[in-house]
């Protein structure tokens, strides 16, 4: 198989991917990197060949002898290396600048501050107490969502950009995932509550789901 995505079952930027890969509907093969057992298996020098910031997830294309991280970047690649499949940026120029910065408010301003590594920093090196620990991400996915609701209100239909999926509704759902994992109430964000509950209703989005991936842990 051509197309090989490493990752983790819980990382909201492997969900991503997923969800991409599914809604092009591109066949690949996963490969399981376990971020917490042994100290980390994306720590270990196989991985760090294919990645060297010991990140999930990475995307190898042996077809086009390609390897690949960082979420928006394996995507970005999808859409202009199979351009015959569904596409996740409009072709308005206006509205394509704005799908990228729904997509970059969470995977750039939100998703990066409550990642492992960094809740692993406050707890262990940082020695943050448990009460903060734990407010650390709600503190932050709430400022965001903020932001993206506002931004909602001016573009959404069904979905983020009017009633056409796109790569916002690919970052939107794996950071509402974790929005409700960690406990953030969404009362104050019905838009885009409401995108991400029409989304998990699509098939793509159902296979992408953390529960429904080979590793799991339940």
């Amino acid at each position: 198989m051509a197309l090989t995505l490493h990752g983790y079952w819980r990382s909201s930027a492997t969900y991503r991917v997923r969800i991409a890969l599914n809604l092009k509907q591109l066949a690949y093969q996963y490969e399981p990197v376990h971020l917490v057992k042994d100290g980390g298996k994306q720590h270990q020098a196989a991985y760090r060949r294919l990645n060297p910031s010991a990140l999930v997830p990475t995307l190898v294309d042996d077809q086009r002898g390609v390897q690949l991280n960082q979420s928006l970047s394996i995507i970005e690649y999808l859409e202009e290396c199979y351009p015959d499949t569904l596409s996740l940026l409009p072709t308005d120029p206006y509205q394509r600048a704005q799908v990228r910065t729904m997509a970059m408010d969470i995977a750039c301003d939100i998703q990066p501050l409550a990642n492992l590594r960094v809740m692993q920093y406050l707890k262990n090196e940082a020695a943050v107490n448990p009460a903060a620990q734990q407010a650390w991400p709600l503190h932050w996915m709430h400022i965001g969502f903020q932001t993206f609701e506002q931004r909602l209100q001016q573009s959404a239909g069904t979905y983020c950009n009017g009633d056409t999926l796109s790569l916002a509704d690919v970052c939107l759902v794996p950071q509402v995932y974790n929005a409700l994992r960690f406990g953030l109430p969404l009362t104050d964000f019905p838009l885009l509550h409401g995108i991400a509950h029409r989304c998990n209703s699509l098939a793509a989005f159902i296979a992408a789901k953390p529960e429904n991936q080979s590793d799991a842990e339940l």
